[in-house]
């Protein structure tokens, strides 16, 4: 008998001849989670398990923001042909329980001489003649004890929620335009929730922004290594374009140029990753740069197609996610990003093309972006 974490997976199991590969990746994700905390694991019988491990609790944390993973739980491990002491171990984690209880059996061996409701009148009539403070109610139960007959033994009473989605790795490569603020690490982690390897790009102006707001974004995504598997940060210098566009093109129009130049270099970033798409936190209408008319206009410089998962959230809902995942505390530390220098006081929503390219005609933008993809900072997280 042992305790173990057996990690139940959810969407996964809509998968058909290709579940395999999809099971393979996931016993991957979870064992690099808790490689740093020791363990053993390994799938069996629809589970994968963890055991052996230093500290449970840390396990846990990190087994739950793994993606694939529906939830989680301390499961007591022991041998099925001893039923009295099955008996005899649901006692024991019961308890410490009062009040109102059930037993939920699940009996995946179908050789197992005992059928599930049988399972659950046995263990529950053991629980009630030695723990006299409890009481059976099988609508609504204060506590279920869960009791699962496969290769061995399992019982569990608090399942873990965890993440959900699909492993990591399983659905292309995306490249993520990752600022200081809010809603990119949220858009972000919602892709890769989907099993899409995310890595990203930062357009840093330094010295009108600082090393410490570079390093908040490098913190972000820090935080968001942990469900990302790991994460490469392009850090783009770009200050000069920022420069050639305060300097030459129309006030009103800088930071939709500045937003287009964005998408050109992440662009042919991603394209040396092999990513297959962008990612952006962008949300209609949440800033100018961000209505329709001007996301055409950022769109129309790039080849790859780009996802903007929150693009119909209003703000509380992407602060929710943000709370959620553990970024919005980092996201809201008071370091300027470059989107918030040299901003036009009266910026385009209804931006033309004509007055875009004419800006963008003053420019020598082929040297301006190869220049600040040569300069690119590549940070490994």
């Amino acid at each position: 008998m042992r305790e173990v974490l057996q990690v139940r997976f959810g969407e996964i199991f809509l998968k058909g001849l290709n579940r395999p590969h999809f099971l393979r990746m996931l016993v991957e994700r979870v064992r690099s989670a808790v490689k740093e905390v020791g363990g053993h694991t390994w799938l069996s019988d629809g589970r994968v398990y963890v055991s052996d491990v230093g500290d449970m609790d840390e396990a846990i944390r990190r087994v739950t923001k793994v993606f694939g993973v529906h939830s989680v739980c301390r499961a007591i491990e022991m041998p099925k042909d001893d039923f009295e002491a099955i008996c005899v171990q649901a006692a024991e984690l019961m308890k410490d329980h009062n009040g109102t209880f059930k037993v939920s059996a699940r009996r995946s061996d179908k050789r197992y001489p005992m059928d599930s409701p049988k399972i659950n009148g046995e263990i529950g009539y053991y629980l009630i003649e030695h723990l006299p403070n409890l009481k059976v109610d099988v609508r609504k139960p204060e506590v279920v004890l869960s009791v699962e007959i496969r290769d061995q033994a399992y019982l569990y009473t608090k399942p873990i929620l965890a993440v959900g989605g699909m492993p990591v790795g399983t659905n292309g490569r995306a490249t993520l335009l990752l600022s200081g603020g809010i809603d990119s690490p949220v858009a972000g982690w919602m892709i890769a929730k989907r099993g899409v390897k995310v890595d990203a790009v930062h357009f840093h102006s330094f010295p009108y922004t600082s090393e410490r707001a570079k390093e908040k974004v490098l913190d972000l995504a820090r935080i968001l290594s942990e469900s990302l598997c790991g994460i490469r940060v392009h850090v783009v210098p770009f200050t000069d374009i920022q420069m050639q566009i305060h300097e030459k093109c129309h006030e009103d129009y800088t930071t939709i140029i500045m937003r287009r130049y964005m998408m050109r270099i992440a662009d042919q970033i991603a394209k040396r990753e092999h990513s297959q798409a962008l990612i952006t936190g962008e949300s209609i209408g949440q800033v100018a740069s961000q209505t329709m008319h001007a996301l055409s206009c950022t769109d129309s410089v790039t080849e790859l197609p780009v996802f903007r998962p929150v693009i119909g959230f209003d703000k509380q809902e992407i602060i929710d996610i943000a709370l959620k995942i553990d970024t919005y505390e980092t996201s809201s530390l008071p370091f300027e990003d470059c989107c918030t220098v040299f901003t036009p006081r009266h910026p385009a929503t209804k931006p033309k093309m004509d007055i875009i390219l004419d800006g963008e005609s003053k420019l020598d933008s082929e040297a301006l972006i190869a220049a600040a993809i040569e300069n690119t900072e590549v940070v490994d997280l």
